[in-house]
């Protein structure tokens, strides 16, 4: 089953007195995209996250944050006094504009690089903050997943829906295109037998025959049509497929495409020439579904 690339997930745990909220949202991309935003503490698992998602999600643009919150008073960073007396010392020396006033506030200070200091977590620490941040991206890709599955089902219903109007186009296309040459045997055999009247002249079959024959040749659609029949089998069998196949449905859209406007430039007959563009734009839906599909 076909999955979609768009999704949202979250969860939470608790750690040591400190609370942690992850998000995670998906979009289109053509190629595996991540964004991952973690606290100081948990910054050295950076790596492995992102392989994390690279094997679960396949395809996608993909952006995870990760937020820390302390419960416990007793667990509050570290204040780097020299570094927010320099902060106070630097912003006493600038000289302010007559007539204004300004203020320092120690709350916006505690924000600046190198003034809050996280302790530096040991082995322990950072294994049990490696399993806590394991388990948290587990679950909240667990539910990223379900939901894009569960998209994923909407969407091959309207995949299948296209493959099967493109698989009757083609299938008028294969009726008409027999007449096309017929009819053009015959118009050919009439212009050359008025103006052999108007000459008095006979007139060469082997000529004809000859000029029917490239015709025939030239505007001949059958292996056109045969793979764009190739073409809507592997789509379907994709979508019933358990593996991650929007690459290759991407691919076999291309193809479509290509076929149709092969058969488009061969063709010299009105009829098919609007069923190609009745193809093209089905085509063109099969394209823009299939950017979503992971």
């Amino acid at each position: 089953m076909i999955c979609s690339m768009t999704g949202f997930a979250e969860a939470q745990r608790t750690h040591d007195g400190v609370a942690y909220g992850l998000e995670i949202r998906s979009l289109n991309h053509r190629y595996f995209k991540a964004s991952i935003k973690l606290p100081e503490n948990l910054q050295f698992l950076e790596v492995k996250v992102e392989r994390t998602l690279r094997q679960r999600l396949g395809r996608g643009s993909v952006n995870l944050t990760v937020r820390a919150r302390s419960e416990s008073s007793g667990r509050a960073a570290a204040i780097n006094e020299t570094v927010l007396a320099a902060y106070i010392e630097r912003l006493g020396a600038v000289e302010i504009p007559p007539g204004m006033q300004a203020t320092i506030d120690l709350a916006s200070l505690l924000t600046a690089p190198g003034v809050c200091e996280t302790p530096e977590a040991d082995e322990t620490q950072r294994e049990a903050l490696g399993k806590l941040l394991d388990d948290v991206v587990a679950e909240a890709l667990d539910l990223l997943i379900e939901m894009r599955l569960l998209e994923g089902r909407t969407l091959r219903k309207v995949i299948l829906a296209d493959c099967e109007n493109v698989g009757r186009v083609v299938d008028r296309i294969e009726q008409r295109a027999p007449t096309v040459l017929t009819e053009y045997q015959r118009r050919l055999h009439e212009r050359v037998s008025a103006l052999l009247a108007e000459s008095k002249l006979e007139l060469d079959g082997d000529g004809l025959l000859r000029e029917i024959a490239i015709y025939a040749d030239r505007c001949d659609i059958s292996e056109e049509l045969a793979r764009l029949r190739s073409h809507v089998e592997q789509f379907v069998a994709l979508c019933n497929d358990n593996e991650q196949a929007g690459r290759k449905l991407d691919f076999l859209a291309q193809e479509l495409l290509r076929e149709a406007n092969t058969i488009g430039s061969k063709s010299n007959d009105s009829e098919i020439a609007h069923r190609v563009v009745e193809l093209k734009g089905l085509i063109d839906r099969l394209k823009e579904q299939v950017q979503n599909v992971a």
